[in-house]
């Protein structure tokens, strides 16, 4: 009985190992390589595709922050000619 378990154990691993084995071996093949290039490919385009979306919503909403913040979307007045304030650090001459 004691011979049969062992037998068994055997077989087994050494069934496991062959496997573990030959995926390894086909991982190094010519076709394995190429196709694990080609997923590694489409992660960096998936992960470089996601980070672009990422950049366009926050500069989308820092856009609408600062257009909050300066008041660029509000109405142009309606008067028929808008007054521009004094320009600053001018000289005699040129007033």
């Amino acid at each position: 009985m004691r011979r049969l378990f062992w037998l068994a154990m055997g077989i087994t691993i050494g069934a496991l190992v062959v496997r573990k084995l030959s995926r390894a071996a086909e991982k190094l093949t010519p076709q394995g390589v190429a196709g694990a290039l080609v997923e590694g490919l489409r992660d960096l385009a998936d992960a470089i595709g996601e980070f672009g979306a990422d950049v366009r919503a926050a500069a989308a909403e820092r856009e609408q922050e600062l257009r909050a913040g300066t008041e660029l979307d509000a109405p142009l007045p309606t008067r028929g000619h808008v007054e521009l304030p004094a320009r600053r650090g001018a000289h005699a001459a040129d007033r």
